[in-house]
């Protein structure tokens, strides 16, 4: 379902700051005459999906959700990329936009306009969420006179909005520790929200994912690109597997027994290509649990896949072969990324995904696109190498849970202690393997899964797929431990502080909020 075309104008919510919870249509639309008609409320619901995919009220720009913030950077799920790839190994970027050369070195600072822009995205999506979750109490709908037999269809919505504010507020805890936390329950245009520790938010994300289970489709139900029990269930599995970062507790047999309802559902099955999970008909893959969807006539803007498909070429690409109109000569990859590869073509492990004509392996200036090899992963033709409807906006959806990851996920909580069958991990990791190898050349024994094995093949499966920054701080080797390229801001990499495993509180959000307090160092 393409939920750009669904977007309702006078939905669109403003803040002029995150700690402002006062919710302000953008046009004169009465929301009780709107939402009289039953119709409205799927809409409704589909602009809170659409916050994770788009900028604003028209596309590819002009009608920002967030006035303060360059429209295009401000994309949610281009900075939720860029905040977990570019401080590791797995990417550097030419820009030298201000805070952007600072991400790839882990020295960014309160100030930093492209951790700002996540911060307020994410509270974005969680005020819409509870503005959706007012809107639709039994009250409201008794005020409206919505029949009866709709408003089981309406406590289904709002299971899928209170995932999606779920899902925000597990970004806001991974990234900032603790933060501010306010629900529907809270009156708009109140005082300045509360801050809640990082551990009582996970407890909170618990017990809401337990309260929706029941009330959301079962596994492989919903209509694609809206959550069901899958989607529930790696949520879930990904608060337990970092469980002990967020909340100091030992979650691993939760998250074992998480993603076992996601394998052991027959519902998902790995693409036969590696590639194809990441090209402009990937809707059709049985391994992707959910997605967030792009398209190139309904979702267009400069985040999402735009950004992927298009800042990664340059040099001497040819950008037709990808789909698009032209590179935007940024992103590449570190020497790091390509030594976990055994060879750069992709001929034994076509997970290597790497450009390397005109080239360098090293980089001694990421601001030169020709240093690092460039990485193609995501493009806009399909598995039939047709290109996507328009070569500006990819086709390409964003595969943001899929079977592979809890496959590596079983794998580490059975490593960890959560339970389950070592020779099942084996077995599952090698079915990854097999696919990458085209053979059982690549395959593990049992002697081969250790933890450090785990990570490095999370690497190679999951590499650019927004996971790299939360992975290295659960096996604590992202700040003091682990060097790669541009690490600290130099060519040969070096160690880091321990305050960047947390991103600061915006500076700006300390200044008009006086509960918030800034992460510790800076």
């Amino acid at each position: 379902m393409q939920y750009r075309a669904l977007l309702l104008l006078f939905l669109g919510l403003a803040l002029s700051a995150c700690t402002d919870l006062e919710l302000l249509p953008q046009d004169k639309a009465d929301p009780n005459a709107v939402l009289s008609q039953e119709g409205n409320y799927e809409s409704f619901l589909a602009r809170v999906y659409a916050g994770l995919a788009v900028t604003g009220q028209q596309g590819p720009a002009g009608a920002s959700d967030i006035a303060s913030l360059d429209e295009g950077f401000s994309n949610y799920l281009r900075q939720y990329w860029q905040l977990q790839e570019l401080p590791t190994e797995t990417s550097v970027i030419a820009w030298g936009d201000a805070g952007l050369p600072e991400l790839v070195y882990q020295t960014w600072t309160s100030d930093n306009q492209f951790i700002r822009a996540m911060y307020y995205r994410i509270f974005f999506q969680v005020s819409q969420a509870n503005e959706f979750l007012r809107e639709t109490t039994p009250a409201k709908l008794d005020e409206r006179g919505i029949r009866e037999g709709f408003r089981p269809t309406v406590e289904g919505f709002r299971a899928e909005a209170r995932f999606l504010r779920a899902l925000s507020y597990w970004h806001a805890i991974d990234m900032f520790g603790d933060v501010i936390f306010y629900t529907e329950e809270d009156a708009i245009g109140g005082d300045p929200p509360t801050v809640r520790s990082r551990g009582e938010v996970f407890d909170f994300l618990v017990s809401e994912l337990q309260a929706i289970e029941e009330q959301l489709p079962a596994i492989g139900a919903a209509e694609y690109g809206r959550v069901d029990r899958g989607a529930l269930y790696m949520l879930q599995a990904k608060l337990y597997q970092n469980a002990e970062v967020y909340a100091g507790q030992d979650r691993h047999a939760d998250a074992l027994a998480a993603v076992e309802r996601i394998i052991d559902s027959g519902v998902y099955s790995l693409e036969e290509d590696y590639a194809d999970l990441f090209k402009a008909d990937n809707h059709t893959s049985d391994e992707l649990i959910w997605s967030i969807p792009f398209d190139g006539q309904f979702t267009q803007g400069f985040g999402g896949l735009t950004y992927l498909t298009h800042a990664p070429v340059g040099g001497s690409m040819d950008p037709a072969e990808y789909g698009i109109d032209g590179g935007w000569f940024g992103l590449r990859a570190t020497k790091d990324l390509v030594a976990l590869f055994p060879d750069v073509t992709g001929d034994a492990d076509e997970r290597a995904m790497f450009y390397t004509d005109g080239q360098t392996l090293e980089i001694n200036n990421i601001s030169e696109f020709n240093q690092g090899y460039a990485v193609p992963k995501y493009t806009n033709v399909t598995s039939e190498g047709v290109t996507g409807s328009d070569p500006r906006f990819p086709d390409t959806d964003y595969p943001f849970f899929r079977l592979g990851d809890a496959y590596l996920m079983y794998a580490e909580a059975v490593l960890r202690g959560g339970g389950g069958s070592r020779a099942r991990a084996v077995e599952l990791v090698n079915e990854l393997r097999e696919r990458a190898y085209d053979s059982d050349a690549g395959n593990i024994t049992d002697g081969d899964l250790t933890l450090d094995f785990i990570l490095a093949e999370r690497g190679r499966e999951l590499y650019w797929e927004a996971q790299r920054r939360t992975d290295r701080i659960r096996f604590n080797a992202f700040t003091v431990n682990g060097i790669w390229p541009w690490k600290g801001g130099v060519p040969e990499g070096r160690t880091t502080s321990a305050i960047y495993n947390l991103y600061p509180i915006p500076s700006s959000e300390i200044l008009s909020n006086p509960n918030l307090s800034q992460n510790e160092g800076y």
